[in-house]
């Protein structure tokens, strides 16, 4: 009697186990996995219960049927509200094809598994700058902002016309920003080289969709350089902004922004110069110290530029490499960060540091001149900040550390002798170490600080890890490395894929902060979204709410939160530069369908 009480307890236990696995949510990469990949998904329940349900996960082949058993299951912490959270690991598992977590009677969604899963998806970022190109806009086969500006806050030339259209939009509103304009350039630039065979070319040099025989993304940085070249009109003279806040007054397409900045309904608009000190309109004041920050990007850009484009149009990449110089010694002779000015209200971007865009400005210097010198400047700005101060932080203000990725410490290393390469590539691996401690115990390996563009902050991470494990062959990031990707694509507390049109049959942002999407319903296919901030973020913020019913209610916490909602722009709105930036990584793993390692 007494063991058939057992058994029928036993009994009881699996029915009750197989019961609460109902509620098993699985998280996986959407678009898919390299066949080498650190191959990861996560488990969540809102019950305590992964634990006992350890050895009970399979991988089941959907072509044949055949099952394999994972090669292990992590309980990591629990995120809030989920009670219980694991990793599932099945690297082992190589063979090109799709497969299904399963467990009892749950199952994900289809895995993917194969070196081409990442075929093509290099290029549908561009289909987001094309979408935010100021002046001439491509997908709306129409013109905007063809009066800009005014220059203001500029001594005696106030009040002077300049000629500054072209450019990007900085994001789903219409001001534009050299210093993510720069970035941007610069990560296009830096993506076409590290993978020139991936890239199409499929659209001409004013985004049209015909052939010209120059890869598209290269057209797309041309655009990016050119602005930078009105915004540097002449070698003294460096523009740091188009238009302020006053642009938030109303949401409609570019060609219908009739905002007035006191020159007549979209008329001109304001362009502020860079300055080397605290500046702004009608009462609120940025912190500016300096012009390195914001002229050093000149430099930077224009320097690689310069190489990119020698053997495309030479008298092209003279100019870039003659400005490059100027700027780089106005930019040296000008130390400290200039940032963005804020009109009425408070808010700008942050960037307190410099010395990283010197160093990168340095090294740029070197590889179009060869002169040693560079290298040895180059040194010495980057060794007064060896890791990008977000790393393993908390915590910081609204674009504080940027670019959020060290791009000099990486080619520095390049260029170096061999002890100095070795210390900087050490500094690139104490900023990767520093975000592993941080994240390394919870289900999804982030350890990346909620902040406002917190996906811009992953993307940067992506690279670096990336950029280390390519020019040290360590490894012991990979982890962490395909973790974040892998965030981005889906294996995140809400299951979403934080690229628009990533992939097109994936969970990704249908509500984005877009007037294109909210008023015309045009996807803003490849724009990256701003991605989960802190709770108190999103409190804080003035204007951010909900307009619709939270879809993902059941997995916000009072310490982060994401929302697909067009009103909530911490969260949900695109970002041009977090866009540009993912050229780099993607272009690297659509090489891989090429065969590349």
């Amino acid at each position: 009697m007494k063991k058939s009480i057992y058994i029928l307890l036993a009994f009881l236990s699996i029915i009750s186990i197989s019961c609460r696995a109902n509620s098993l949510y699985f998280r996986i990469n959407q678009i898919g996995y390299l066949c080498d990949d650190v191959k990861v998904a996560v488990v969540m329940s809102p019950n305590e219960e992964i634990s006992q349900l350890a050895n009970s996960f399979l991988i089941v082949d959907v072509a044949s049927g055949s099952t394999y058993k994972v090669d292990s299951v992590k309980i990591t912490q629990p995120w809030e509200p989920m009670k219980s959270c694991a990793r599932i690991y099945f690297s082992s598992l190589t063979t090109p094809g799709e497969y299904k977590l399963i467990c009892g009677n749950e199952e994900s969604s289809k895995i993917k598994i194969g070196n081409d899963v990442y075929a093509g998806m290099q290029e549908v970022p561009l289909c987001y700058m094309r979408q935010q190109r100021c002046g001439y806009n491509p997908s709306l086969k129409d013109s905007c902002h063809s009066h800009d500006g005014i220059l203001v806050l500029s001594g005696e030339k106030d009040g002077t016309y300049i000629d500054v259209t072209g450019g990007w939009h900085d994001a789903s509103d219409y001001l534009q920003y050299l210093t993510t304009s720069a970035n941007a350039t610069m990560q296009m630039l830096v993506a076409y080289l590290s993978c020139p065979e991936v890239w199409q070319d499929k659209f001409d040099s004013n985004g049209n969709n015909v052939s010209n025989g120059i890869a598209d993304i290269l057209d797309e940085a041309r655009w990016g350089l050119e602005w930078m070249m009105k915004m540097n009109p002449n070698d003294t003279l460096f523009l740091n902004q188009i238009a302020d806040d006053r642009d938030h007054r109303m949401a409609v397409l570019p060609k219908n922004d009739k905002v007035d900045y006191g020159w007549g309904e979209g008329k001109q608009r304001p362009v502020y110069p860079c300055a080397g000190y605290p500046y702004g309109l009608m009462g609120n004041l940025n912190d500016s110290k300096g012009l390195a920050s914001s002229v050093g990007k000149f430099s930077s850009s224009f320097g690689l530029g310069a190489i990119v484009f020698s053997k495309i149009d030479a008298s092209f990449a003279k100019e870039l490499r003659r400005r490059s110089s100027i700027a780089y010694d106005v930019a040296k002779a000008n130390p400290g960060a200039c940032q963005t000015a804020p009109c009425t209200s408070p808010y700008y971007y942050e960037e307190d540091n410099w010395v990283d865009d010197m160093e990168l400005a340095a090294v740029m210097q070197y590889a179009q001149s060869g002169e040693g010198k560079y290298i040895k400047e180059a040194v010495d700005y980057g060794r007064q900040e060896p890791v990008t101060p977000w790393m393993g932080a908390d915590s910081a203000h609204h674009y504080q550390w940027y670019p959020f990725y060290n791009l000099g410490h990486i080619l520095l290393s390049s260029h170096a002798e061999e002890k100095v390469a070795n210390e900087f590539m050490r500094n690139v691996r104490a900023g990767l170490h520093r975000v592993s401690e941080r994240g390394k115990n919870n289900a999804f390996y982030n350890g990346i600080p909620f902040i406002w563009c917190s996906n811009n902050l992953t993307v940067a991470l992506v690279t670096q890890a990336m950029a280390y494990r390519a020019n040290s062959g360590d490894a012991q990031y990979q982890e962490m490395e395909t973790s974040m990707r892998d965030w981005l694509f889906g294996v995140n507390p809400w299951g979403k894929c934080m690229i628009v049109g990533m992939p097109s049959n994936g969970d990704f942002p249908r509500d984005p902060h877009s007037a294109l999407t909210n008023l015309e319903k045009i996807q803003v296919t490849g724009g990256l979204v701003d991605g989960p901030v802190y709770y108190n973020i999103f409190k804080s913020l003035k204007g951010v709410h909900l307009r619709n019913e939270d879809r993902y209610a059941m997995f916000q916490n009072n310490v982060v939160v994401y929302h697909d909602d067009y009103s909530d722009y911490s969260t949900n709105e695109p970002t041009m530069d977090g866009t540009a930036s993912t050229t780099i990584f993607l272009g690297i793993l659509a090489s891989k369908a090429m065969g590349n390692k």
